[in-house]
């Protein structure tokens, strides 16, 4: 132990507890993801709601849920990449909304899906239902159930598109911990050997 060289040795050390402790977090983040997973999943189950008129929490979003709402106006639309109910790859056509004269939070609607980027224009709003999934930019879309403007419906979120890999990094985590340490110990046996030659 004398000859261990201290600072190498502290610094594995620091780096391996660190890789240990990003593998324990991602433990807590899968337990978490798993609890949000069987939230979504009773949500499918439970009655039809209206589109929040106040900001909601990440925490208290209404994911996945039956839901109604009215597009009042139209203010912006966009195409993304989507599927249609029949599974087929395309793009999924989504407005931005007014909802109210002291508007909330808003809505996005994803009024259909086609094959074209440039289709779905012209939808003047109205009365909305459908269920709401997850949105990368507003956090949350009323996917309709029926198509606008000469559009397909799109694909309803499916809760089996929400990735739980926490526990695979806290794997990768944990192997990364034990091979940095394996490392170290092998090269430091080398070097000792080649010191008592």
């Amino acid at each position: 132990m004398r000859r261990l060289p201290l600072i190498p040795t502290l610094l594995v050390l620091a780096a391996a507890a660190v890789m240990v402790g990003l593998g324990v977090w991602q433990l807590r983040r899968a337990h978490e993801k798993e609890a949000l997973l069987a939230r979504y999943a009773a949500a499918e189950g439970m009655p039809p709601t209206v589109w929040p008129t106040l900001p909601v929490a990440d925490k208290d979003l209404p994911l996945f849920r039956r839901a109604t709402g009215l597009c009042l106006q139209p203010v912006a639309s966009k195409a993304v990449g989507g599927r249609s109910r029949k599974g087929e790859t395309g793009y999924s056509h989504l407005v931005d909304c007014r909802t109210g004269g002291m508007e909330g939070p808003g809505m996005r609607v994803d009024i259909g899906w086609s094959r074209d980027p440039r289709a779905g224009g012209g939808w003047k709003g109205g009365s909305v239902s459908g269920m709401i999934g997850p949105d990368g930019e507003q956090r949350m879309r009323l996917i309709s159930d029926q198509g606008f403007a000469g559009l397909e419906p799109s694909a309803a979120p499916d809760i089996a598109d929400v990735p739980n890999n926490h526990r695979a990094y806290a794997f990768q985590w944990f192997a990364f911990a034990l091979t940095a340490l394996v490392i170290y110990v092998l090269a430091v046996r080398a070097k000792l050997r080649e010191r008592a030659k």
